[in-house]
């Protein structure tokens, strides 16, 4: 299991605030502005962003609960091609019955919101409108693998263990240690190479 400090990594991600660069790269794997956005979570080993955190509460006072958010448009299509499998039951059950994932699963739930508390802390945004909620679907159930992976990624491996299973599980298809990545990194000007 992880030892996270989730006040930590909070402190450590904010304090490398994210480039032009990054939020270009990040607008153009998602196809909109990246609202919210105040660091790189994770990277991909050529250096691209992976998944992002996002604030608590978006501009204009949105509740927005998806602190550790999956942008790489290779890790959501392979986390979309496992949920379209209906692997989502499988992994449920294993939450359901098996005690030592139920477990681990209940912590990820737990540092998945002291992290997003620590964030709110930091910048001064309200959580009461989320108080509680952490992402997909925990502490008892498995609704976006998305959101999970993007846990794993940004908190590290031994943290979410549905997250882990399924990066595992897509490895041939995404793996943070190879570089897959379709978008192009943008030249200065914010153009693409």
């Amino acid at each position: 299991m992880s030892q996270i400090e989730p006040e930590a990594l909070a402190e450590r991600l904010l304090a490398q605030k994210p480039a032009e660069r990054d939020i270009a790269i990040v607008q153009e794997q998602l196809g909109r502005y990246p609202r919210g956005m105040v660091a790189v979570g994770a990277r991909c080993v050529c250096g691209r962003p992976l998944a992002v955190v996002t604030r608590p509460l978006l501009p204009g006072g949105v509740p927005f609960p998806t602190t550790c958010y999956l942008t790489s448009p290779e890790a959501v299509k392979a986390a979309s091609h496992v949920e379209a499998e209906g692997s989502m039951r499988d992994y449920g059950d294993m939450v359901a019955n098996d005690e030592a994932v139920k477990a681990a699963y209940e912590r990820a739930h737990k540092l998945y919101l002291d992290f997003r508390h620590a964030i709110a802390t930091r910048l001064g945004d309200s959580e009461e409108h989320i108080e509680g909620t952490s992402a997909g679907g925990m502490p008892v159930r498995v609704k976006c693998l998305h959101a999970l992976i993007a846990q794993s990624l940004v908190m590290g491996p031994g943290v979410n263990p549905i997250g882990d299973m399924v990066l595992e599980r897509v490895k041939s298809e995404f793996d943070p240690t190879v570089c897959r990545c379709s978008v192009a990194w943008p030249d200065a000007d914010g153009v693409q190479e």
